[in-house]
């Protein structure tokens, strides 16, 4: 059997859109969907033994009403759920490794209301073994007055033809061919170090273009295996003369999903994000998916 698409819940409404995306995503994928219910106060040693009691009839209810609407919304959808008696992190990351992606909200029951995304969302984001998506609250209640796009039928990924990204290369293709939808790969880019040291004081229109040419050349080269793997696939290339992180927020502002990759180093104890994903995770107004490939 193909792994699971596995979702968090905690009865929160961020994690119920996040419940919806995986439901959806895990009926594409033809696989079943786990549901596990994480709450910070389920584990608490302090609690009394009745409201412990109390809190754990509330998890199940909270699963067993996601269960009856997902199934509902999905009939030929595989749905199960569960609770977790250890700490969000603990337990989700230990029910990552039997999965094919992970589904969380980027904020929970136990954030707060101006937090963009979540402690748990983070660790997720950055440790996790399997992709992970985080989907941003349901549209119109971010703090700045932004709502999430859905439904635009294009998804973006961020990629670098000068580093090994494959797994994320991957995982945006098969998303766009699952969906039928549009994949635009945008690829930040810069002036050679030499062309803007301070004692160049003009970089000609001749030298740029030439550079720029490499880069097209060098991405569609990095691109072609993917192509050629899904050719139903509609892609459309991008270069941006820009931060990389600056590149992927203007890119997905009318995306339905952004793909990143996370490089991951078996040496370390823990895993960690770099500065283009833990930015575009904090600002962007869609899902981002987090896709950890080697070195």
């Amino acid at each position: 059997m193909r792994p699971p698409v596995l979702a968090g819940i905690d009865g929160s409404e961020c994690a119920a859109a996040a419940a919806g995306w995986a439901a959806r995503e895990a009926a594409l994928r033809g696989v079943p969907l786990r549901l596990l219910q994480v709450a910070p106060r389920l584990s608490g040693r302090s609690v009394p033994g009745p409201a412990q009691e109390r809190l754990h009839l509330m998890g199940a209810q909270v699963v067993q009403r996601a269960i009856e609407d997902l199934a509902a919304r999905y009939p030929d959808l595989e749905v199960t759920g569960e609770q977790a008696d250890e700490p969000p992190t603990i337990a989700l990351l230990g029910a990552a490794r039997d999965a094919g992606l992970l589904v969380v909200g980027t904020r929970g029951t136990g954030g707060f209301q101006g937090l963009v995304v979540g402690s748990v969302a983070l660790r997720m984001a950055a440790a996790a073994l399997c992709p992970v998506v985080l989907v941003p609250p349901p549209a119109g209640t971010f703090a700045d007055g932004a709502s999430a796009t859905r439904g635009t039928g294009l998804i973006v990924l961020g990629f670098d033809a000068h580093r090994q990204a494959g797994e994320a290369a991957d995982f945006a293709f098969r998303s766009a061919d699952v969906r039928t939808a549009r994949l635009r790969v945008v690829q930040a880019w810069a002036l050679p170090a030499e062309s803007v040291s301070p004692r160049t004081f003009v970089v000609t229109e001749e030298d740029r273009a030439t550079w720029e040419d490499q880069e097209v050349l060098g991405l569609s080269d990095a691109l072609r295996p993917w192509q050629e793997k899904y050719p139903r696939v509609a892609v459309a290339t991008d270069l941006m003369l820009l931060h990389a992180a600056e590149a992927l927020l203007n890119a997905s502002r009318s995306a339905d999903l952004l793909v990143v990759g996370r490089r991951t180093d078996p040496r370390a104890a823990e895993g960690r994000l770099g500065p283009v994903a833990h930015a575009v995770l904090h600002h962007a107004r869609c899902p981002v998916a987090v896709v950890p490939h080697g070195e």
